[in-house]
């Protein structure tokens, strides 16, 4: 699987890996179609986490085409903040 899901709820968690390619495009766009056809019954919102702020043309079509796919299932589309841009928390030791 290119792209890791998780259920909560009525949210569709889903989350890419790793920055996409065009021989990756394809199969992400087909696998977040069946994943929505899948739980749509059960959803009513999609939080989808990139796997970092510099996107490849490959990952941004996705990102285009899951928008689509949730403005067509009437879906609300999140897009989380990737981890690598999260804040860095620092100890300090005393």
């Amino acid at each position: 699987m290119i792209i890791s899901h998780q259920q909560l709820g009525t949210v569709l968690g889903l989350t890419l890996p790793h920055e996409l390619d065009i021989s990756t495009r394809a199969a992400a766009a087909a696998q977040v179609e069946r994943l929505l056809l899948t739980y749509r019954p059960h959803i009513r919102s999609v939080l989808l986490t990139p796997p970092s702020t510099a996107h490849t043309p490959a990952t941004l079509s996705v990102l285009a085409r899951v928008r689509h796919l949730c403005e067509a299932h009437g879906l609300v589309l999140t897009v989380a903040e990737p981890a690598e841009a999260a804040p860095q928390t620092l100890s300090v030791a005393a």
